[in-house]
């Protein structure tokens, strides 16, 4: 037994929005069934995020019955999973990719808009459609979906309990937006995995999480401050970036369960 268990399982459906927590999750290529299949773009069909605008923060998602509704305080919409034998392709921006992405509906586009106060659009990635990751770290021609730049994030409990051990406010891990959080072994430990298993699922760990001032949005509020940035940047940081988490790719897609053992290889 090596001690370490998955203790949270978390999807963001819209990039940069509210995350819904899962007893259980499908693993797909991409990331995990609905995760970052949809973003905000802005009239340059470029990326939205909580970089620029921390109120996206107030919009949260939830999931009942494989029903995603977004919700700004009382009022929510429904969110419907793409349909892309009949869709109407665009060109949209993440990072330093260029993806196609169709637009959702008028409805959702004024929605959003009129509580974020900026015009925006809400745009779909539908499954098939194509963004490698980096090929310095595909394993197998993986393709991503519209997180940053990799299909799934881990950080371990005792990674967040040493980080607070050191700030005067201590921080959920909410800030850092991971799909897995696991219970057992030291701190940064994931830092040092290759590769691993989550209940039947092997995945390989590629590429230590670079954070941005994203970590420093209060998910509650939609305020920004300067922490956790700035203690993270005195004992966490390595060619001039701030490391907190591990990216990785699956090997392979089956479900996966709050409280499956995880094994080190």
């Amino acid at each position: 037994m090596s001690g370490l268990k998955l203790t949270e399982i978390w999807i963001y459906p819209v990039k940069s929005l509210g995350g819904i927590r899962l007893k259980s999750a499908k693993v797909f290529e991409k990331g995990l069934e609905f995760d970052r299949r949809w973003m905000l773009v802005d009239r340059d069909n470029d990326f939205m995020t909580q970089r620029i605008y921390p109120k996206m923060a107030l919009f949260k998602l939830s999931m009942s019955q494989d029903q995603l509704s977004i919700n700004y305080k009382s009022d929510s919409i429904p969110l419907v999973p793409a349909n892309s034998s009949n869709l109407t392709l665009t060109k949209a921006v993440v990072w330093d990719d260029e993806v196609e992405v169709a637009e959702v509906s008028d409805e959702h586009n004024r929605w959003i808009s009129e509580r974020l106060g900026v015009s925006c659009r809400l745009v779909s990635f539908p499954e098939n459609n194509s963004r490698p990751v980096d090929l310095k770290y595909q394993l197998n021609h993986e393709h991503v979906s519209l997180a940053d730049a990799y299909p799934f994030l881990i950080i371990g409990e005792q990674s967040l309990a040493d980080l607070n051990s050191r700030l005067k406010e201590q921080l959920p891990m909410n800030r850092f937006r991971p799909n897995f959080v696991f219970s057992g072994g030291n701190a940064y430990e994931e830092d040092t995995w290759k590769h691993f298993a989550i209940g039947k699922n092997k995945f390989a760990a590629v590429k230590p999480c670079a954070r941005c001032v994203l970590t420093t949005v209060n998910q509650d509020t939609g305020e920004k401050g300067v922490e956790p940035l700035l203690t993270l940047s005195k004992y966490r940081k390595q060619d001039n970036k701030v490391l907190f988490g591990q990216n990785l790719i699956a090997i392979d897609h089956y479900e996966i369960h709050e409280g499956d053992e995880i094994i080190l290889n």
